[in-house]
């Protein structure tokens, strides 16, 4: 087949016929591009009617006058080649004739299935999304200009694109040309690029592109164009905070300093002690453009003092002193010697050592060590001063002491020696008691606490107290109305620690009266009362 089918040849019916010929398909989408089929256009024996075209792509089908009723459901879509159709049976209408050139509607057979109102939509092809290109590269900015060349730095673009960056191309333009020429063939990916060989005076535009597999960004541009000429910079050392200080090394170690310095054009270095060039058989030097490095592969003593560097260009120049203190331990103590030794203490005395190693003297370390054990023990610890004394000796044992002297590098490596040993004796002593004067403790009774005046009640017991001092120890007597009360069970008469107390057990009313205490020892007496009354009724 072609893509083309001829309708089945259906049978002419009379002129006559009353019915109408089948509804055209509503207007819909274009069907794809050959879809559609078109039916012969010219009829059998003047009876066959032409079929509807099918529409071009892109345009939908032209409408019918005749108004068609909707399918009920919707119909598969018509296959590309549909299978021929049987011929219609005969007592079937033929449809209308038509003019020759116009279009027929075709009318479906019975027992097949109707033609789809609207063709199938094509469906959509899947593009593959175009990669976009990086943006642009941020913040371009002249790092350095020289007379001959300029440095330019900048940052990587926000987007890369998924490929990621080849790098970047740098282009340069003179002002007032329009010729761009690439300062680098092959993209680099470093962010700071140096363009040389320029002439002084000349005016430069700049732009920096980044490239990637999909494509070219924007350039990123200078606002104005770059001026080649040599920048002046006066000359400045930049001495690093440690060495504006004294720098200390022991003997034997290394000295490596760094300093650097700025200054443009190219300055000049030169280094001095006291005014003279230095020894290169001990010092070596090394400058670059932009430091200077002072090397001593082993200090010694002598390689202290100050050195002075210069860095000047065309008259300017600018100065700094570096300081180096070489320093080793010192010498030990001399004229150590044992001034005094009496009961437990020992006074030493010394002087200086003759070489304090090129450093100041911190203190001493005093140390004793007895004759039994020969063992040294520390007893002082950074003495600031040459004299000292040491207590706490034992009795019987014989001493030895010695001394070092200390500095910034520690101890000395020997140490002073006393030439005496302090021997500590044990001393005689004889004890005298002291002559204490006797006391006279005699004392006549005297009361502290007098009694009182008491009310109680009948029945119940009550007590009288008072207080009595006197030596010797007085003898106490009670009395009640003046009569001595000897033994009786109802009163209980007691004295402790000179507090005395008389207890009246269930006192009735003739108990009460005038009760007196009397004290009496060889000295004296002395005697209180007190008034009692016993009011009341006898408790059941």
């Amino acid at each position: 087949m072609t893509g083309k089918t001829a309708s089945p040849a259906k049978k002419p019916a009379p002129a006559v016929a009353k019915k109408k010929a089948a509804p055209a398909p509503k207007e819909g989408a274009a069907p794809k591009e050959g879809a559609a089929l078109k039916e012969e256009a010219a009829p059998k024996e003047g009876a066959a009617p032409k079929e509807e075209a099918a529409p071009k792509e892109g345009t939908a089908p032209k409408e019918e006058a005749a108004p068609a009723p909707a399918p009920a459901t919707e119909e598969p879509p018509v296959p590309e080649h549909p299978p021929e159709q049987p011929p219609a049976p005969t007592d079937e209408s033929a449809p209308i004739p038509m003019e020759a050139g116009a279009e027929a509607t075709p009318v479906p057979a019975e027992g097949s299935p109707a033609p789809s109102a609207e063709p199938p939509a094509p469906e959509p092809k899947l593009e593959k999304p175009k990669e976009e290109p990086p943006s642009c590269p941020l913040s371009l900015a002249v790092e350095e200009v020289s007379e001959n060349s300029f440095t330019l730095t900048w940052k990587a673009p926000e987007q890369m694109g998924r490929a990621g960056l080849d790098g970047y191309v740098v282009e340069i333009c003179k002002d007032g040309s329009s010729d761009w020429k690439a300062v680098n063939q092959e993209p680099f990916l470093s962010t700071r690029c140096t363009v040389p060989d320029l002439s002084s005076g000349d005016k430069i535009h700049v732009r920096v592109v980044a490239v990637s597999a999909s494509g070219t960004s924007a350039p990123a541009t200078l606002e104005q164009p770059v001026l080649i000429r040599e920048i002046l910079q006066l000359p400045k050392i930049r001495m690093p905070r440690h060495l504006r200080e004294t720098y200390i090394r022991r003997v034997g170690d290394a000295v490596n300093i760094m300093i650097p310095f700025q200054g443009k054009p190219q300055p000049e270095v030169s280094w001095s002690k006291g005014g003279q060039p230095l020894d290169t058989n001990r010092i070596n030097i090394r400058t670059t453009a932009r430091d200077t490095i002072f090397y001593i592969r082993q200090a010694q003593r002598g390689d202290s003092g100050k050195y002075e560097l210069t860095v000047h260009i065309n008259g300017a120049e600018d100065k700094a002193t570096l300081d180096i203190q070489v320093v080793e331990p010192p010498g030990p103590p001399q004229n150590l010697k044992l001034v005094d030794v009496w009961g437990f203490n020992v006074a030493l005395e010394w002087t200086p050592p003759a070489d304090n190693g090129n450093a100041e003297i911190k203190g001493y370390r005093v140390q004793k060590s007895d004759k039994k054990s020969g063992k040294w023990f520390t007893v002082l610890e950074r003495c600031t001063r040459t004299s000292c004394t040491i207590s706490d000796l034992i009795i019987g044992n014989t001493y030895s002491f010695r001394v070092f002297s200390e500095n910034i590098c520690g101890l000395s490596d020997s140490a002073a020696v006393a030439s005496g040993v302090a021997h500590i004796e044990k001393t005689k002593t004889t004890y005298q008691s002291e002559k204490i004067p006797q006391r006279d403790m005699m004392e006549p009774p005297k009361f502290t606490q007098p009694l009182t005046d008491r009310t109680t009640t009948r029945g119940y017991s009550t007590h009288l107290f008072c207080s009595v001092r006197g030596f010797p120890q007085p003898k106490i007597i009670w009395l009640k109305n003046q009569m001595e009360i000897r033994e009786d069970p109802k009163y209980i008469a007691l004295i402790d620690q000179g507090v005395c107390s008389l207890e009246i057990r269930k006192p009735g009313p003739f108990d009460g009266g005038v009760y007196t205490c009397k004290a009496v020892n060889p000295l004296g007496e002395a005697s209180v009362d007190c008034r009692l009354d016993v009011k009341g009724k006898m408790p059941k």
